[in-house]
């Protein structure tokens, strides 16, 4: 018996239901398990930023708090007439009031003045790296550090020891090791140089606290970040930090409900953080559970790894949620299935003519045919649904010959920079040398004009006019260059008040002579990484133009701030000259673009090129007659 349409297109129906049904089944399944665990370890990934942040806020803490007492004159005016009984009178009550491990003062040499956890012994120096760089840099340094039990001794004597000393616990799925304890300590560190009042290095101060069951740090990261959540009776988030491989404060819990100090890390998280130096973000089996976790390592001064910051979600949580994720998506899925098979004879009746015209027209713009329409005489739904694929496929051929005509332009215009700036290196390059020589001939000639004594004024005024427009010439062709090169940054540490400052200086003469003031606005910012010699080519490039646009004289402020939230620093040159209008705003960055009747319109080009390999930004406002504000930001690390 041979099936009617209708029936084979029900059989087919119900054919490519269950088909979809079991493969929409398994992909959804795959999706929902795999998205609700991505999405938790992205959460661990972005708690641990937080905790990050966290942990390094206590870092400054240490560093403000040494850094203050370090500035107070009467603890300076102790070290420097080395008197140990007023020293250890400023200093016994900030040790005791901030909570602090460790606090002491060295000489210039290196030598303990004075132990406020252990007055009796000094004259020694300290085995603390912190110290040996303050001597070699005389710069305030703060650091995470491991503290050997000897020192410990020296620094507090056995109660400091005592409180560091740990006997470690085995665990399930723990890193093999043969230790049975631990009596060295972890603790955040700051060293800061003291000056006399007459700016004479007289010694060193540093102090911290340790981290060993020091628990502040590690409830903070689980109150702010995980605000305190619990599933089942357990914490749904912990943190911990580790000495090495052992766990020193933390807020995991052992099954008894004691904080699980002591406990050494997971293997195969121990052969990543600390064998490799790598974070690790994955499942992984803490102490008596598995936690979706993060685990980034602490590193000292010297950049070696010496502990570990963690942060885990129980991992329960979510495979329960997963398990209602995926039942619920079963029930849905059958349901449909259900559904669709109960029509699928209706709509075999009604659909099948319609349908088939649009399945081939969706072929056609699939193959990319944009111009194909459905024809369609109906006014109902499925009418009004070809209506609608009509007017999505004329959307489609519109913005695809948009997309082709944008790209279309910017592969020309990529193309045109590309060749403009081989063109300007290759006319650079065969210009400068005849110029030198013009340059040069013209310089012989007068210099024999000054030996036999020629009076024809005429004839040396056309010389040094020769000679003013050659060297012009040859700054062109600088330029030229300049805008061909190209050149990657040198990066390196450099101060941006300092650069300013030094491009002001090169600059003075100029700025004196157009009778402009110039007021600087520095304020606090931290070194960046950068190449010197580039951005004082940025900022001579700015101040001067800026002194150019104020030709009757005026005011130029040059202001310098950090910013917190991006960290960059920022510096701004506000002109009162005579403003860009409008139309020229969205050009002055462009190469040869000038409004100058001599400029070459490749500065701006320069610095704008400049400022993009630095992973900066530039920004401009200006009001004709009143004058120009142009902003440069630049990240405080651009490695």
């Amino acid at each position: 018996m041979v099936l009617k349409l209708t029936a084979k297109f029900s059989l087919a129906f119900l054919f490519i239901v269950a088909i979809i049904g079991i493969t929409t089944t398994w992909v959804g399944i795959r999706l929902i398990a795999d998205g609700i665990i991505k999405q938790a370890q992205n959460k661990v990934t972005s708690d641990l930023n937080a905790a990050r942040e966290i942990y390094n806020e206590n870092l400054g803490d240490i560093k403000d708090l040494i850094r203050l007492n370090a500035e107070r004159l009467l603890v300076r005016q102790a070290i420097f007439q080395e008197n140990r009984n007023d020293l250890r009178n400023l200093l016994d009550w900030i040790r005791t009031k901030e909570n602090l491990d460790i606090l002491s003062v060295t000489d210039k040499d290196g030598k303990i003045v004075l132990r406020l956890g252990n007055p009796a012994l000094y004259g020694d120096i300290p085995n603390n790296e912190l110290v040996r760089t303050v001597l070699k840099n005389k710069e305030v340094v703060v650091s995470t550090v491991i503290i050997p039990r000897e020192e410990l001794l020296k620094e507090g004597g056995v109660g400091l020891a005592e409180k560091v000393y740990l006997k470690i616990i085995p665990i399930p799925k723990a890193k093999p090791t043969e230790r049975v304890e631990e009596t060295s300590g972890m603790a955040l560190i700051s060293a800061v140089p003291i000056y006399s009042s007459t700016g004479e290095f007289i010694g060193i101060i540093y102090g911290g606290r340790l981290l060993n069951r020091h628990y502040s740090i590690v409830d903070k990261i689980k109150d702010v970040v995980f605000q305190g959540e619990v599933y089942k009776g357990k914490d749904i988030g912990t943190a911990t930090i580790f000495q090495n491989d052992l766990r020193i404060s933390t807020n995991v819990r052992t099954s008894d409900g004691e904080r699980a100090i002591g406990t050494i890390i997971a293997a195969n998280v121990y052969d990543k953080v600390l064998g490799m130096g790598e974070s690790y973000y994955d499942r992984a089996f803490v102490v008596n559970n598995w936690y979706l976790t993060a685990y980034e390592p602490i590193k000292d001064i010297t950049r070696k790894v010496i502990g570990i910051l963690y942060v885990g979600i129980l991992e329960e949580k979510y495979t329960d949620m997963r398990k209602r994720a995926i039942t619920t998506f079963l029930a849905i899925v059958l349901i449909g299935m259900g559904s669709a098979i109960a029509v699928s004879h209706y709509l075999s009746r009604t659909i099948l003519k319609p349908l088939n015209a649009m399945v081939y027209a969706s072929r056609q713009i699939a193959k990319g045919n944009l111009g194909y329409r459905v024809k369609s005489g109906t006014k109902d739904e499925l009418g009004e649904l070809g209506l609608a694929f009509n007017i999505m496929a004329s959307s489609l051929k519109e913005r695809d010959d948009q997309l082709k005509e944008y790209t279309r332009q910017q592969i020309m215009r990529s193309e045109r920079l590309a060749t403009l700036g081989q063109l300007s290196a290759g006319v650079a390059h065969e210009i400068n040398n005849p110029l030198t020589g013009v340059l040069t001939y013209v310089r012989l000639i007068k210099k024999r004009l000054d030996k036999r004594g020629d009076e024809d004024g005429d004839f040396r005024r056309y010389l040094d006019k020769v000679e003013k427009e050659t060297e012009r010439c040859s700054t062109i062709v600088k330029n030229l260059l300049d805008f061909a090169r190209q050149s990657a940054p040198n990066l390196k540490s450099v101060d941006i008040n300092l650069i300013i400052n030094e491009s002001l200086d090169l600059l003075e003469h100029k700025i004196r002579l157009q009778n402009v003031e110039v007021e600087k606005r520095f304020g606090f910012v931290p070194r960046i990484t950068a190449d010197f010699a580039q951005l004082q080519q940025v900022f001579m490039n700015l101040i001067i133009n800026a002194v150019e646009a104020m030709d009757k004289g005026g005011k130029l402020i040059i202001t310098t701030k950090a910013l917190d939230e991006p960290k960059m620093v920022e510096i701004e040159f506000s002109d009162t000259g005579t403003g860009i209008p409008k139309d020229n705003l969205t050009q002055i960055f462009d190469p040869f673009f000038t409004t100058k009747t001599k400029g070459t319109g490749l500065g701006l080009s320069v610095v704008f090129g400049i400022i993009s390999r630095h992973k900066g930004e530039i920004d401009v406002k200006s009001d004709v007659g009143k004058g120009t504000i142009l902003t440069i930001r630049l990240p405080i690390d651009t490695t």
